[in-house]
């Protein structure tokens, strides 16, 4: 098998550049003085005084070895001010790339080839629903987006094109005279919404089931996506099961994907049809190809947290680590930073530190002086799509026609002409069909599925983030918190992107809060498209913030969340957690050390993270170990034999194990329908997992080699795959290694797509060799329908100590800047690489120990 393109749907920016011209400059850059100057002449100013009108005092900005800024000011608006001046310093072309992507203007930027982007953002309306969320801040809020929105502006106010990044230099040779606008509020608001839609839960696992149903019986659909399985896995509230019980098939959903009975509006009827199974398996290619401007979406987007109670730990007071796992970019989503007040008063509020966005003010992920806070995808099912009954510019609602929202959108386009969309919406939501064929081919094939008349029909989701919520309060309330119940008063703000929100503090607590906007359903359970002409289906409301899982300082002493199920019963979520086999590894590995009688301690934390034990290998190796084989299967089942199931990067025996895994699934479910293919992870060790204790299931089959039941076709596996790995990595297995398979390669998420290899190798980085792999706690997540190389990553990792802050650690995907060929573009990517993290100086003495730099920005006058 052959390793593809490792992105799905790729939307290459190749109209982009005009190459020949891009090239030549790029090679003259490379070759001369000029040429580095002007790479060079952005870089930002780190020492000495700079006179910024806007500012009421002095601010001072240190920075450490890695260039990592600590901002201290004496009020609330400086600090927020000096927040915006220092972003826009390491990472404006990053902002202004957001910013354009979230507003749908792509195309002001690069041209035509982005319109068809563009529309699809205008029709779900990012920036208009941002708008709406600034007009609701209160007014201290709404003073704090304002503050750094001046400072941006300051730091534009005497910069331009090459001055900003080299990317504008570039971009002047496609779309010469650009300048970028001011920056505003709600410019840092809209990102919010870029990333719920990276973490907008289950859709494509809602395609994916129901594509399966058009061809597949519902048992066997139900098997493809088994249900948690509680009896094995923790969930958040109940910690590990008190007896754990083998996988039992017959306790999975087996109605997900298909409803009883049956009538013109039954899902199962309307999914029968051809015509509706090509259409969403195209429009699963649709929704795969957007996420890749803000990072791929996939199977392994989520994320680790866990913390350890003082009463458990070697200083007396709780630890708490956290990894969100996401795409993969050059600069990491993620900007390190510190943002002190001079002194703590009602002028001055904030002693935050901890993982910021460029973009959006304040600290999304860290600590202040007496609490720490992780996030991790909670994943609940809060996207909804229907089919709509429409004639004209009205839709019908229960037998009536009720008119439509629209307006016009106007879509400038760089080197070209204005093209004009029509955005039109019902009650549920806005009309995907009218700008992607993939939604059109839906609403095409939809009536003759059911026997409905003939007629105009449109696609119409429903999506929380499309209401305007109180997110961006939320993260000053976090800031700002001391006390559980503050850190839970902040929560209830935090409604899209529902996140589980993990809870340590210095008197000693730890505690867990999931938020959120999560729908109530009228019918159904949201697993596939409804019709949209009966008021039958839609949403009824939002789950309480009371009634959502919380918990404060469990019996047990730890609290662990890896998007697994946060509790058996409550309020519906989601039917697609993860299967939780990274909940169960953190958990496994808590408890050897507790039941060993050891108080966890930091260094304890940072290995967990850095753990590279495969379950999946885990359920394999005594069923291969059992087998009676000969050939090269045999060989493979000796190189196997010794394997302690650790997928670190010097591993022959991971190396060979994924070239096995790959192998068995291409070759098993072969014959799925185009779009639903085995990606590897956690929901397909699930499956593999019933499948293992069921030997004689009608899935064990590979038409290729013959075989037939679990044996022969694990044994015909083991074969081809001696034969691949050899290809790949020589006939020597003492020469195999995880890592020449398993690369990480950081693509910057504009120009590092370009099509163009030089300008790519400007701006791209890699490809590392990196350890660990899907749904594994050292998760660098692979998709195993395209090759072995890494998409989805622990974007940063950190361990915070309660009892001392100064002890905390944390290490980001790439570093502190944003721009290319600085010395902190990319200087933590190998101390990433190797699990190592750095020292995280919080007090003002440990900062001021650590700063290497140091800038005053002084008010002008």
């Amino acid at each position: 098998m052959g390793t593809d393109d490792p992105r799905t749907g790729r939307s290459r920016l190749t109209a982009v550049m005009i190459g020949v011209l891009v090239t030549v400059l790029v090679l003259a850059l490379g070759a001369t003085g000029f040429g580095w100057w002007t790479v060079t002449r952005s870089f930002p100013e780190t020492t000495g005084q700079i006179d910024v009108r806007g500012l009421d005092a002095a601010v001072t900005v240190s920075r450490d070895a890695h260039g990592i800024p600590t901002v201290t000011a004496q009020t609330d608006h400086d600090l927020f001010f000096a927040q915006g001046f220092v972003h826009a310093q390491d990472r404006f072309w990053e902002m202004d790339f957001r910013r354009h992507v979230t507003a749908g203007r792509l195309a002001e930027l690069f041209g035509e080839s982005q319109v068809e982007t563009d529309a699809f953002i205008r029709t779900l309306g990012w920036r208009t629903v941002a708008e709406a969320e600034y007009a609701m801040l209160d007014e201290t809020t709404k003073a704090l987006y304002d503050a750094y929105a001046e400072g941006v502006n300051a730091y534009l106010a005497d910069r331009g094109g090459a001055e900003l990044s080299l990317e504008y230099a570039l971009l002047d040779l496609q779309n010469p005279g650009y300048s970028p606008e001011p920056w505003t509020a709600v410019d840092s608001v809209a990102w919010l919404k870029a990333m719920a839609w990276d973490l907008r839960s289950n859709l494509e696992e809602e395609i994916d089931r129901a594509v399966l149903s058009t061809t597949l019986a519902p048992e066997d659909v139900a098997l493809l996506h088994p249900a948690y399985p509680y009896g094995q896995h923790p969930t958040i509230i109940g910690g590990a099961p008190a007896a754990p019980a083998a996988l039992d098939v017959r306790a999975l959903d087996a109605g997900a994907g298909a409803s009883a009975g049956a009538g013109a509006d039954d899902p199962a009827t309307v999914l029968a049809d051809p015509g509706v199974t090509r259409a969403l398996a195209g429009l699963r290619a649709a929704l795969d190809g957007l996420p890749e401007l803000i990072g791929p979406a996939g199977g392994d987007i989520g994320s680790n947290s866990w913390a350890v109670s003082g009463a458990l730990t070697d200083t007396g007071l709780p630890l708490l680590a956290n990894d969100p796992h996401l795409g993969a970019s050059t600069p990491s989503v993620w900007a390190q930073m510190g943002l002190r007040c001079d002194q703590l008063d009602e002028d001055c509020s904030f002693d935050v530190t901890g993982f910021t966005f460029s973009g959006v003010p304040g600290v999304i992920i860290g600590h202040n002086q007496q609490i720490a806070w992780g996030f991790t995808n909670l994943a609940p099912d809060v996207t909804d799509l229907y089919v709509e009954r429409v004639v004209d510019d009205t839709f019908e609602l229960d037998g009536q026609f009720l008119p439509m929202r629209t307006h016009e959108e106007v879509i400038q386009v760089a080197g070209g002409e204005p093209r004009t969309i029509t955005v039109r919406a019902t009650g549920r939501g806005p009309l995907l069909s009218d700008v992607s064929d993939a939604f059109g081919a839906l609403a095409d094939g939809y009536p003759a599925a059911i026997g409905a008349p003939e007629a105009d029909y449109a696609v119409s989701l429903q999506w929380t983030a499309l209401t305007p919520g109180t997110t961006p309060q939320a993260i000053f309330a976090i800031d700002r918190a001391t006390t559980w119940d503050q850190f839970r008063g902040a929560a209830a703000l935090f409604d899209v992107p529902a996140q589980n929100l993990l809870y340590a503090d210095t008197a000693g607590s730890i505690g867990y809060q999931a938020p959120g906007d999560i729908p109530i359903r009228l019918t159904g359970d949201g697993t596939v498209p409804l019709p949209g002409w009966t008021s039958a289906n839609g949403w009824r409301g939002a789950v309480d913030f009371g009634a959502m899982p919380a918990i404060l300082n469990p019996e047990r002493g730890y609290i662990v969340t890896a998007n697994n199920a946060v509790q058996q019963g409550g309020p519906f979520l989601t039917a697609d957690w993860d299967r939780g086999y990274r909940a169960a590894a953190i958990e496994t590995l808590l408890r050897a050390h507790l039941d060993a009688g050891e108080q966890v301690t930091a260094e304890m934390m940072e290995e967990i993270q850095a753990d590279t034990a495969d379950g999946n290998a885990a359920q394999f190796l005594p069923v291969i170990a059992s087998l009676t084989l000969d050939g090269d299967a045999a060989e493979g089942q000796r190189l196997l034999a010794d394997w302690d199931g650790r997928d670190d990067v010097d591993s022959a025996e991971a190396a060979y194990f994924a070239v096995f895994w790959r192998t068995l699934l291409a070759d098993m479910f072969a014959d799925l329908p185009e779009g639903t293919e085995p990606k590897g992870n956690a929901r397909w060790w699930g499956v593999m997992a019933t499948l293992l204790a069921t030997p004689d299931s009608h899935w064990w089959a590979d038409p290729a080699s013959g075989a037939v039941g679990r044996d022969a076709v694990i044994a015909a596996a083991l074969d081809a795959a001696w034969d691949e790995a050899g290809e790949r990595m020589g006939t020597d297995p003492a020469n195999w290694r995880w890592g020449r398979l398993h690369t990480l390669t950081l693509e910057n998420q504009s120009f590092g797509k370009s099509g163009i290899d030089v300008i790519e190798r400007l701006f791209n980085r890699g490809p590392y060799e990196v350890s660990g792999g899907s749904s594994i706690v050292n998760a660098t997540g692979w998709d195993a329908s395209l090759g072995y190389e890494v998409h989805w990553v622990p974007s940063m990792r950190m361990v915070v100590d309660l009892d001392d802050f100064d002890r905390s650690r944390w290490i980001n995907l790439t570093g502190a800047s944003g721009h290319a060929f600085d010395p902190h573009y990319d200087d933590q990517t190998p101390l990433w690489q190797r699990n190592e993290t750095l020292a995280w100086p919080y007090t003002a003495e440990a900062v001021g120990d650590a700063a290497r730099d140091g800038l005053v920005l002084r008010p002008v006058g």
